[in-house]
């Protein structure tokens, strides 16, 4: 995990600090930090650490941890519901006048937590109960502060946007897959009797490389740091748990990056095979 509150600043005279001890199983499993790291602690704990207060914010390091690697252990719905339903007991704890008081308070912050998922893992609100928790928070907070509203909308917008260019490029990856497969299919059938260099097609190396380094960039684009995670997380025989992602992983988008970049590479070794004369290989 990385650095987040020196272990000075986790304890008062009382035990832990006020956000980071709120529950019984936040004392039983506590967070533990060694030279300023936090190396261990419960789930609950992890999630209560993630939960901003009037005087405090969580890292931006340990919020991109947290949400990548907590889907290991909790589904990214059900965090986000314990997410808001902590958010929403920390409002009601706070000493004010006013549920609006409370929420000028607390909302910016919560605003600035919720911004932060929705720009880093975006897939993550393709599901209808990930937007269901979202608005569910938005009408909490907005109706207090005109201010609110046009941030919550804009917030919204903007996510609604990056899914639409998210599921436009899942669709590009299907007819892509479709089309290099029918290909395949026509080229095994019928191979063709003259094999055409690529430099036929466009005679300058530079524009080449750039084109494919623009294909390259669009295809990373689409890939989200989540699919890492489920691509590379091992299961222990032996091991009775299961992980979220165990039944369907979602990896589609790295998968497909995978398989261009081989096609890719059969297609730089095949035209370094076509050159007869040495020379030209190492060019």
């Amino acid at each position: 995990m990385p650095q987040t509150l020196s272990s000075t600043s986790m304890f008062t005279p009382c035990g832990f600090s006020p956000h980071l001890h709120t529950s019984k199983d936040d004392e039983q499993g506590g967070l533990i930090f060694q030279d300023g790291n936090l190396t261990s602690a419960s789930l609950d704990a992890l999630i209560q650490h993630l939960i901003p207060t009037t005087d405090y914010y969580p890292e931006k390091a340990y919020i991109f941890t947290f949400l990548l690697s907590s889907r290991l252990f909790i589904e990214p719905h059900e965090l986000l519901s314990r997410v808001c339903h902590k958010c929403i007991e920390q409002m009601k704890v706070l000493e004010a006048a006013t549920l609006a008081a409370r929420i000028r308070k607390f909302g910016p912050k919560i605003l600035q937590l919720l911004t932060e998922w929705t720009e880093t893992f975006p897939y993550d609100f393709q599901e209808e109960r990930m937007i269901g928790h979202l608005k569910d928070m938005i009408h909490r907070i907005a109706p207090c502060d005109e201010a609110y509203w046009k941030k919550m909308n804009q917030l919204l917008q903007t996510l609604n946007q990056k899914l639409a260019t998210l599921s436009h490029g899942q669709e590009g990856i299907v007819k892509i897959s479709a089309a290099v497969s029918d290909k395949l299919v026509a080229f095994k059938s019928k191979p063709p009797s003259i094999q055409r260099e690529i430099l036929s097609v466009c005679s300058d190396p530079y524009t080449l490389a750039q084109q494919l380094t623009h294909v390259e960039l669009e295809r990373l684009s689409h890939i989200g740091p989540e699919e890492f995670v489920q691509a590379f997380v091992h299961k222990d025989p032996l091991d009775g748990t299961k992980t979220c992602f165990s039944e369907q992983k979602k990896t589609s988008n790295l998968e497909a990056y995978v398989k261009w970049f081989n096609r890719l590479c059969y297609l730089v070794a095949t035209e370094i095979c076509m050159v007869s004369e040495k020379r030209g290989k190492r060019g």
